[in-house]
């Protein structure tokens, strides 16, 4: 459910050879825009009402066997107190091709591994009573390897899409239903792009429950103000924003760091060695630390990635104060996709499934008094 044939090549090549093999070498190409009523259309998107039993966000994995009793038990009285909500889901990089700054509807092997990331990702919303994940042209996992003019226009390109899928996405949403923005990776980058030039300053702002821009570093100092909302400083916070970037032990995030540290922030000052927001699923707060026993349930896939249970009390999680990475302990056996230095990127929903799961409802649930008021 989380194949990403790109982090095979990654184990594979150095830093260098990966930039080589994974940016375009060609020139950038303008998109024809979509049909102003292109997500009209239901095959536009992975998953939205309707869907039925194929909608992979709507996968629910089996639980262990020590889980599955407790667990079952579990899901039936928390549905009962969920309040309706809305998602709005963005998947993460699925084209991995250099010969093309973005990906083609049509791009075959792209689309089912967006469809696998869907079904392991977007699941852990499965509680909303609506859930809407949009295909778009996506920029290629190279655009986020080089600085070119070419993968900011990609970047720009994509987000298009994403910007005139969201548009659909709230003309359909009954009015007054909260909303909860997600996505993981280029999804986050995207879900980022919403909130600062779609969201902030406007009365729809106001029914925004949490948004989770999840694997995208968010500074504390030249990000976060632009974004509108807070971060989730607590675990009953309703109107925040909350994203991690998962390491195990031991960690190196030099990469990670120094990518993040030559980007400028979204105010246009340089981000270099400022707070990055750390939000641990396990306890809802900043900078938090918990045991293993404290994950509900992470989503261990089969090898074959077509399926997966949850498996509770598997990760521990704690905010390193430092580098502002989320620290996960010894590795855990989830498959072959980890970056180097023990970088867990892929995994970051999936480490956490049934904590997310749980911590999304909460805050619907906080934000329905404190619109009351």
């Amino acid at each position: 459910m989380l194949a990403i044939a790109v982090l095979f090549v990654l184990r594979l090549y150095a830093e260098e050879l990966t930039e080589m093999a994974l940016v375009p070498d060609v020139e950038f190409t303008e998109q024809d825009p979509l049909e102003a009523n292109a997500y009209q259309d239901p095959a536009m998107w992975f998953s939205r009402p309707g869907k039925g039993v194929n909608d992979p966000a709507r996968w629910q994995p089996a639980f262990s066997e020590e889980l599955s009793s407790r667990g079952a038990l579990e899901e039936r009285e928390d549905a009962k107190e969920t309040p309706d909500f809305a998602v709005f889901f963005v998947h993460p990089t699925s084209f991995l091709e250099n010969d093309a700054w973005n990906a083609p509807l049509d791009h075959e092997d792209s689309q089912n591994r967006a469809r696998l990331m869907v079904r392991g990702m977007a699941s852990a919303f499965n509680r909303a009573s609506e859930v809407w994940v949009p295909r778009y042209r996506q920029a290629t996992y190279g655009a986020f390897l080089t600085d070119s003019p070419e993968a900011g226009r990609a970047l720009d390109a994509a987000y298009a899409d994403i910007e005139q899928a969201f548009d659909f996405f709230v003309d359909s949403v009954p009015e007054g239903t909260p909303i909860v923005l997600a996505g993981h990776s280029q999804g986050g980058y995207h879900v980022v792009r919403l909130l600062t030039d779609k969201l902030k300053g406007t009365p729809l702002m106001d029914r925004v429950a949490v948004a989770y821009p999840i694997g995208m570093p968010i500074s504390m100092e030249t990000d976060l103000p632009a974004l509108g909302l807070p971060a989730c400083a607590s675990g009953q916070q309703a109107g925040c924003v909350a994203s991690w970037a998962s390491f195990a032990e031991p960690a190196d995030p030099g990469q990670y760091l120094r990518l993040y540290n030559e980007t400028p922030g979204i105010d246009g000052e340089s981000r270099s060695d400022t707070p990055i927001v750390c939000f641990n699923p396990l306890t809802g707060t900043l900078n938090g630390s918990a045991d293993a026993e404290r994950n509900l349930g992470t989503l261990v896939p089969d090898g074959d990635l077509s399926n997966g249970e949850l498996l509770a009390g598997a990760v521990p999680a704690r905010c390193d104060p430092q580098s502002g990475i989320l620290l996960i302990g010894d590795p855990p056996e989830l498959g072959q996709y980890v970056l180097p230095g023990n970088n867990y990127h892929v995994y970051d929903i999936p480490l956490f499934w049934r904590n997310l799961q749980a911590d999304v409802v909460n805050r619907v649930r906080a934000w329905q008094p404190a619109q009351a008021s």
